[in-house]
């Protein structure tokens, strides 16, 4: 079973999840948990990825230092693995993640693993943009991509 705690933010409510101390899950809001899979309580990884979440809000950290666990295919991991390295600010486009990958023509399987992204924002997929610098999906909605991408070029 997983912990999941919480937290009431400048982006809305978000749930951190953690088992067996790492972070394995951030929800936007509370509407598509399946509940018996968690339980609601505040471990000290929650805590501290919480902390580091607020610390980025603010526009006070570029990086985040947690143990992520990641739970999916070896495709999307490769992708999450590279969303990772996209530096605080940058962006890069879909095409360029497939190519980054050695997979020229996988831009829109690049796009499925992206929105598959378990760990929103600690895995920055927020980064990734369309071709012509367009926004497109976002799990926590195009509103809050755009304040994500608009705090980091800010705080640059």
């Amino acid at each position: 079973m997983k912990n999941i705690f919480y937290y009431e933010t400048k982006i809305g409510k978000i749930g951190i999840a953690e088992k067996n101390n790492y972070i394995t899950n951030l929800f936007f809001g509370t509407s598509s948990l399946d509940y018996e899979k968690y339980l609601l309580k505040e471990t000290k990884v929650i805590k501290e990825a919480s902390k580091q979440l607020k610390e980025y809000l603010d526009g006070d950290r570029k990086e985040f230092d947690l143990p992520l666990q990641l739970s999916g295919g070896e495709f999307s991991k490769k992708v999450w693995n590279e969303l990772r390295k996209i530096p605080y600010g940058e962006t890069k486009t879909y095409v360029e993640l497939a190519n980054i990958i050695n997979n020229p023509k996988a831009c829109r399987a690049v796009g499925m693993a992206n929105s598959k992204n378990p760990i929103s924002i600690f895995i920055p997929c927020h980064r990734l943009v369309g071709s012509n610098g367009s926004l497109r999906g976002y799990l926590g909605g195009i509103k809050v991509k755009e304040y994500l991408l608009k705090l980091e070029q800010e705080n640059k």
